[in-house]
């Protein structure tokens, strides 16, 4: 029993950065722009966030630093897409080419360096009175870092945005018409705006946590594919964030089950354990592009450029 609630707590870890970069993610394609970005936005908040840390060592101003650099990589996407109505896949692609090359450039100098100590300390597992008491729920979602519960804050409100305010109608109304709803009144642009710039501010933070907490210290590449499997995640969770919490710990869960297993020397090809991740991608993408519901479809507008005078 031990051993499990050891394996999903480290799941729950694993499955944090993911959870954030599909946040992100999620609330971007609801605005009706695909963003294949995410790795590169990752990257970008994982190499500012954390050399942010290194000069001042304050996690809330490195947190503060990832966010704006995953909101710029963002706001040079959105321009393109938005406003000079580029290809939104070519785009979302070149930003991750921009910030894998920018975060190679910017960490060139910081490799090999370790998170501070105050850094670490403020990121130490803290228990959360009377919730942690709950018998092996307690111990898994409830003894956990600040950004973990960080990640439960945000899903939950960014559904309730989404599926209870009049805002969030709103955007759900941009990604699926967006004719209809510029006809109701609706600023299209801003709306696109503003929820691409939290899509990129959350998948920063997702390349934070990775370079301040996960690992904690820089090496080039340091989110390994994270943000293409994130894009994935929001197919795989019907682009509902409720949702995306199960998903992102079930995708963490596969990447400790490869360390568990080197640790147990179990006679598995250390190549098999690293494509696991991706395989089960692949096949959870299949299995819920097979499915006729109306609930697993995307926004309708998703990837379409709109361009108010052809309404």
């Amino acid at each position: 029993m031990d051993m499990i609630t050891s394996l999903l707590q480290a799941s729950i870890v694993a499955g944090t950065p993911l959870l954030f970069a599909t946040l992100g993610e999620l609330i971007s394609e609801k605005s009706g722009n695909l963003n294949l970005g995410v790795e590169g936005m990752m990257l970008m908040g994982a190499v500012i966030g954390f050399m942010v840390g290194i000069k001042t060592q304050n996690p809330i101003i490195a947190m503060i630093g990832a966010m704006l650099a995953g909101a710029l990589g963002a706001l040079i996407y959105s321009f393109l897409t938005v406003s000079l109505r580029a290809n939104q896949v070519v785009s979302g692609l070149t930003l991750t080419i921009f910030g894998t090359g920018f975060s190679s450039m910017v960490g060139k100098s910081l490799i090999g360096q370790v998170a501070p100590d105050a850094i670490k300390d403020f990121f130490k597992p803290v228990f959360v009175p009377i919730l942690g008491h709950i018998p092996f729920l307690g111990e898994i979602f409830f003894r956990q870092d600040s950004f973990v519960y960080l990640g439960y804050i945000l899903a939950v409100t960014m559904g309730i945005y989404m599926y209870c305010t009049s805002k969030g109608l709103n955007l759900r109304a941009v990604g699926e018409n967006p004719k209809s709803a510029d006809a109701a009144g609706i600023n299209i642009n801003l709306y696109k705006y503003i929820h691409i710039l939290i899509g990129g501010a959350l998948c920063g933070l997702g390349g934070a946590y990775l370079s301040l907490v996960y690992v904690p210290a820089w090496q080039e590449g340091i989110t390994a594919g994270r943000g293409w499997i994130a894009v994935a995640l929001v197919i795989f969770v019907s682009w509902n964030p409720y949702k995306a919490l199960i998903g992102a710990y079930v995708f963490g869960a596969l990447d400790i089950v490869g360390f568990r297993m080197q640790g147990l020397n179990v006679n598995v090809s250390q190549y098999i354990i690293d494509m696991m991740p991706y395989v089960i991608t692949i096949v959870a993408m299949v299995v819920v592009s097979a499915k006729k519901s109306i609930n697993s479809l995307p926004p309708k507008g998703l990837g379409v450029s709109y361009f108010r005078e052809e309404r």
